[in-house]
């Protein structure tokens, strides 16, 4: 009886592949080696081929629906909670929220798929840029800390625009500190800095950019040591300042940077957030959790953190007016 069957590429490859085989131009081994497989599986093959013909190589799964689809309707209801609640979240932190919020576990690779179907995600087109040689992290937690300030829409409008500082270790990528302050000056990084010796310690190092706070810009000043008052205050702590010359060169905290502006905006706006006193009384539990997710293991497991203060002490952080 004649008729017409599908086969893929994969299949029709076998069925030339047995039919040499069956004609004695191939051995077993041959054709085994050709289509990668077993020999064992060759037979197998080859004894099927020759009782059913090549309709014998077809999947038996085509058509059926596959053993590891979502129950009935659960598609759907996720869709469904995405587009009410979490419209612009991106496709792995709405897979968290699914999860921890609505006890839906769905992978994050379907919530992709049923993102872009629905057109409330789009894939980022990649894009030619410069490649820049990546810095080994040091070995110790405490070796070094990146320090920087975040100027942003925190709030989304629902309360004042402010500046989100924080410290992020340079071996582990935690987040060691964090604040909201309503700019970026000397008063609100020594907060930061207190904040972090009573918590960690001293670390050895402190690498930020070039602003005011951290570095006397100003070309051929010839009064005073050439430190800012911050600069005076670290030296007095035994911690050395290291200045990046571009963005791409304190990558990691642009990065971190990058990545609060998404999770943590939304974090706020989920937790109806809109002051920066509320907002700083949740930091705390915040950091934990992204710390969880996000930070590596050390090469070296050893503290760098000097928790032993210099007879100064804090006191260092009180700034002449």
């Amino acid at each position: 009886m004649k008729g017409t069957i599908t086969m893929s590429t994969k299949e029709l490859d076998r069925a030339e592949v047995l039919s040499k085989l069956k004609q004695r131009t191939l051995s077993q081994t041959q054709a085994a080696d050709t289509l990668g497989i077993s020999t064992r599986q060759i037979k197998r093959l080859f004894r099927a081929y020759k009782k059913l013909g090549a309709k014998a190589l077809i999947s038996k799964k085509r058509g059926k629906p596959s053993n590891h689809r979502l129950p009935r309707g659960q598609k759907e209801w996720a869709l469904a909670l995405i587009r009410e609640h979490y419209p612009d979240f991106g496709p792995t932190l709405a897979c968290e929220k699914l999860l921890e919020v609505h006890k839906i576990k769905i992978s994050v690779g379907c919530i992709r798929a049923l993102m872009i179907l629905e057109g409330l995600w789009v894939d980022k087109k990649i894009k030619r840029r410069r490649i820049f040689q990546l810095r080994e992290r040091r070995a110790r937690e405490g070796e070094l800390i990146q320090a920087d300030g975040s100027p942003h829409d925190w709030f989304e409008g629902r309360g004042p625009k402010c500046t989100l500082l924080h410290c992020i270790d340079d071996a582990t990528g935690k987040i060691m500190v964090g604040l909201f302050a309503p700019s970026e000056t000397i008063w609100s990084y020594f907060e930061l800095m207190q904040m972090y010796l009573k918590k960690h310690g001293r670390p050895l190092a402190m690498y930020s950019d070039k602003h005011s706070v951290f570095k006397v810009n100003k070309s051929g000043a010839l009064s005073g040591t050439g430190l800012t008052q911050f600069g005076r205050a670290m030296r007095e702590l035994d911690i050395e300042l290291i200045y990046a010359n571009s963005p791409q060169a304190k990558g990691r905290i642009e990065r971190s940077n990058r990545t609060l502006q998404d999770r943590l905006v939304k974090e706020l706006r989920l937790n109806k957030i809109s002051t920066i006193e509320e907002a700083n009384a949740f930091l705390p539990a915040f950091i934990e959790n992204y710390n969880r997710r996000f930070a590596v293991v050390p090469k070296n497991p050893n503290n760098g953190n000097r928790l032993k203060c210099p007879s100064s002490g804090l006191n260092i952080f009180s700034v002449e007016a």
